[in-house]
C-alpha cells in the first residue's frame, strides 16, 4: 500500500502592524507623530472615533450588500457612465494588466461621486456629473443612505488632511483651501469580491496590485482579512502583509497625489510618507472606500510651500 503524503502545517499568515491614530484625541501633536511614523513605515494607518457611528456604518454595509445581491440584469440598469456612476460588473476592471492575464479583478463595485447636476457647468468637468441610482422602487432609501455616508466619510477624509498638513509643516487648514479640498473628487466605491481566493500563479486576484494615485483613500471593511500590502515593491521577492481590519475603523492610505506635491525631494524624512511604494492586492468580501482627491487646478504641477520648488509652483 502506497503511503500517502502528509503535508506540513499551513504556513503563518504573515500581519503587518499598522499605526492606529484616534480622531478623539486631544493631543494632536500624539496624532501627528503617529502619523509621520505610519507613512514612514509603509503609507498606511487606522483611524478610530471618526465620528461616523458603528450603528450606521453596519446599515451602509448591510444596504450596499442588498444591491449587490440585485439580479444581474437589475444592476445592469445602472452601469458606469463616462463620469464614473454605477455599477462595474465583475472582472470589468484590470488593476494589474502584466499578471492578471486571463481575467480582471473578482469584485464588482458600485461608483458614488459629488452629485453636479447636468445644468450646470462644472458637470462638463473630468469626473463631475449627476449620479446615477437604483429606482427607489427596487431599494427605497438606498439613495438617501449613500449620499449621508459619502457626505461623513469626506469629513472624515478632512480631519485627516489637517492632521498630514502639520506632519507636513503646513498650517493645519491648508488642506481646507477652497482651491485643494474645496470641491474635491471625492468617490466612494461599494465593493463586492467573489468568494475566490487569490492564485498568483493563475493570476487570479480579489483586486490586482497597484497603489491609489489620488489624495487618501478611507476603507471601511467587513470581518474578512483580505487586504495585503508590500512595503517594498522593489524586493525580490516581494513580500506581502495582511491588514487586520479593526470593526468601524477606516484603513487609510496616501496616494501618489503626495509624492507629486512633494517635488519627489530626495533627501528628506518624509521620503517613506509621500513616495508611497505601496501594493495592494485584496479578498474582502465586501468593502467601501472613499477615495479623496483635489480640485482640478490643484492637480496641476505644484509642490507643497514646505518642500522645495525645482521649477515648479508652489500651491
Amino acid at each position: 500500500m502506497e503511503s500517502q503524503k502528509q503535508s506540513g502545517p499551513e504556513p503563518p499568515i504573515k500581519v503587518s502592524t499598522i499605526n492606529c491614530i484616534d480622531l478623539s484625541n486631544p493631543d494632536i501633536g500624539e496624532s501627528v507623530a503617529l502619523l509621520k511614523q505610519a507613512c514612514l513605515d509603509c503609507g498606511f494607518f487606522y483611524v478610530v472615533n471618526h465620528g461616523i457611528s458603528q450603528e450606521f456604518m453596519d446599515e451602509v454595509f448591510a444596504q450596499s450588500k442588498k444591491f449587490f445581491y440585485l439580479p444581474l440584469n437589475e444592476k445592469l440598469k445602472v452601469l458606469r457612465n463616462e463620469k464614473h456612476r454605477g455599477y462595474t460588473p465583475m472582472f470589468d476592471e484590470f488593476l494589474d494588466p502584466d499578471n492578471q492575464v486571463h481575467v480582471g479583478d473578482y469584485k464588482e463595485g458600485y461608483y458614488i461621486g459629488v452629485d453636479v447636476p447636468e445644468n450646470d457647468p462644472e458637470s462638463e468637468k473630468p469626473f463631475n456629473g449627476p449620479n446615477v441610482w437604483p429606482a427607489d422602487g427596487v431599494l427605497p432609501g438606498w439613495r438617501q443612505t449613500m449620499e449621508k455616508f459619502h457626505h461623513e466619510a469626506l469629513e472624515v477624509g478632512k480631519a485627516v488632511s489637517r492632521i498630514i498638513a502639520l506632519a507636513l509643516d503646513l498650517e493645519v487648514d491648508f488642506f481646507d483651501k477652497p482651491e485643494v479640498l474645496g470641491k474635491p473628487i471625492a468617490t466612494l466605491r461599494l465593493l463586492h469580491y467573489e468568494d475566490q481566493f487569490s492564485d498568483p500563479a493563475k493570476g487570479i486576484y480579489g483586486a490586482g496590485a497597484h497603489s491609489d494615485f489620488g489624495f487618501i483613500t478611507l476603507l471601511a471593511t467587513d470581518d474578512v482579512m483580505g487586504l495585503q500590502i508590500c512595503k517594498d515593491k522593489d524586493a525580490k521577492p516581494q513580500i506581502w502583509e495582511y491588514v487586520t481590519p479593526i470593526k468601524g475603523a477606516f484603513i487609510v492610505n496616501l496616494g501618489d497625489m503626495l509624492e507629486r506635491w512633494s517635488n519627489c525631494p530626495p533627501c528628506t524624512e518624509f521620503w517613506g510618507m509621500v513616495k508611497t511604494d505601496i501594493l495592494l492586492h485584496t479578498l474582502w468580501n465586501l468593502t467601501m472606500t472613499v477615495w479623496l482627491n483635489v480640485c482640478l487646478l490643484a492637480k496641476q504641477k505644484k509642490v507643497l510651500p514646505s518642500f522645495p520648488k525645482s521649477g515648479a509652483q508652489h500651491i
